[in-house]
C-alpha cells in the first residue's frame, strides 16, 4: 500500500506539472474527463474549430482538439465496419531486429519467421478475432488507410506503428523528378502517407505507436502531438526494470500493479502534456540507470499513456525493443503482460474497450 500511495503522489504531481506546461488543459490532473461520453454516430454538423465544451482542450500548438475529453472525439466512420486494423513498420533509418528483413511492396506481402513483431501482431488480434493487414510501402499505406484524394470511408478501426523510424511516411525516390512529385498514373504524391493518416484520425480512427515509432517523423510537429506532445531523444542500456502502473484503464486492467520488464527505457523530449499517464518504469530498479545525455526522468519516467487527438484515439507506449517481448511462451521478462497490454491498447483505440477510461 505504502508503494502505491507514493507512485499516485508521483503521477498526481507529474500530471499537474503536464497541464500547467501545456499551452490546453484538458481536465484537473489530466486525468479523463469523468460524466461525459464520447460523441455517437452518425455525426452533427462542425460549426466551430472545436466540439462544444472542449474550448480548453484546443491545443495551439498542433491545432487539434486534444486531452482526455472524450468530446474531442469524431464518431465520422461507420461504427459497423469490419474489426480490422492496419500495421506499418516502414523503416527508414536503422531497423529493429524484432521487425525482420524489409517487407517486399504492396498490402499484406510475404512474412517469413524473421518478422517477429508483425507475426505477433497478426496473431495476437487474431486470437481476439480482429483481422490485419500489413505493409511497408507508403504509397499502399495511404490508399489503404484512407484513399486517393477525397478521404474514403476507411474499413480500418486503428493503425498500428511498430517501430517505425525517421521519415517514414514520405515517398522516397521521386522528388528529384518533378514530373514524379504527383504521378498522374498512380495519383501518387509524395506525402501522401502523411495526409492519409491525418484524413483517418480527424474522421475517428484509432493509433497506436509502439517503441521507436517515437523515432518516426520527428520533424513533423502533427505527429509530436500525437504521440503525446513527445519525442524520443535517448535511451539507456537494455535492461530489466519495474513497470509501475500509474491509472487504471481499460488497456492495464487485469495486470499486475508492478512486473518486471526488459527495454531500453526511452527518454522523452519533449514531455507528454495533457495525456492519461498509464505505465511508468521505477528508474531505481534500473541497475545502469536510464540516462544518456538526456538526464532521464527521475521518479516519473512514463512509459505508455493515452490521449484524443484531431478526432481520433491515441494510445502509445515506448516499450518493445526486443524480438522476445513479441514471442508467445517465451522467458522474456514480462512477455505475457506486455502482450495483455499491447492487445488490450489497440482494442480500446478501436473502440472495443472504453478507451482513455477512468476505472481508478
Amino acid at each position: 500500500m505504502e508503494r502505491k500511495a507514493m507512485r499516485l503522489a508521483l503521477v498526481a504531481g507529474a500530471l499537474s506539472l503536464a497541464v500547467i506546461g501545456s499551452a490546453a488543459t484538458a481536465a484537473p490532473g489530466g486525468a479523463a474527463t469523468t460524466g461525459v461520453a464520447e460523441p455517437t454516430y452518425p455525426p452533427v454538423p462542425i460549426t466551430t474549430n472545436t466540439p462544444p465544451g472542449t474550448e480548453n482542450d484546443f491545443d495551439v500548438t498542433y491545432n487539434v482538439c486534444r486531452g482526455t475529453d472524450p468530446r474531442c472525439y469524431h464518431p465520422w466512420f461507420n461504427p459497423n465496419r469490419p474489426d480490422k486494423v492496419l500495421l506499418y513498420t516502414r523503416t527508414s533509418g536503422p531497423r529493429h531486429a524484432n521487425l525482420g528483413p524489409a517487407l517486399l511492396p504492396g498490402l499484406d506481402p510475404p512474412l517469413t519467421a524473421a518478422n517477429v513483431a508483425q507475426n505477433a501482431i497478426i496473431k495476437w488480434m487474431g486470437e481476439v478475432g480482429v483481422a490485419v493487414d500489413w505493409t511497408e510501402d507508403v504509397e499502399a499505406f495511404g490508399s489503404a488507410l484512407a484513399g486517393l484524394g477525397t478521404p474514403a470511408n476507411s474499413t480500418y478501426k486503428a493503425v498500428i506503428f511498430i517501430s517505425t523510424n525517421r521519415d517514414a511516411l514520405w515517398k522516397h525516390g521521386t522528388a528529384v523528378d518533378p514530373t514524379q512529385a504527383k504521378n498522374t498514373s498512380t495519383n501518387a504524391f509524395l506525402d501522401h502517407g502523411k495526409m492519409s493518416l491525418r484524413e483517418f484520425l480527424r474522421a475517428g480512427g484509432g493509433f497506436v505507436g509502439i517503441h521507436n515509432a517515437f523515432g518516426t517523423e520527428s520533424n513533423w510537429p502533427y505527429y509530436e502531438g500525437l504521440l503525446g506532445n513527445a519525442n524520443y531523444y535517448s535511451h539507456g542500456p537494455f535492461q530489466t526494470g519495474t513497470v509501475d502502473i500509474v491509472a487504471g484503464d481499460s488497456s492495464t486492467d487485469g495486470l499486475p500493479e508492478a512486473w518486471g520488464f526488459k527495454d531500453e527505457w526511452y527518454n522523452l523530449l519533449p514531455f507528454p502534456t495533457n495525456v492519461k499517464f498509464l505505465l511508468t518504469v521505477d528508474e531505481s530498479t534500473l541497475p545502469a540507470g536510464a540516462a544518456n545525455v538526456h538526464p532521464g526522468h527521475g521518479a516519473f519516467h512514463p512509459v505508455a499513456w493515452c490521449q484524443y487527438y484531431d478526432g481520433g484515439r491515441s494510445w502509445v507506449t515506448t516499450l518493445g525493443h526486443d524480438a522476445g517481448a513479441f514471442t508467445d511462451g517465451s522467458d522474456f521478462p514480462g512477455q505475457p503482460q506486455f502482450k495483455q497490454l499491447v492487445v488490450n491498447g489497440i482494442l480500446s483505440t478501436m473502440g472495443k474497450l472504453p478507451f482513455c477510461s477512468t476505472s481508478n
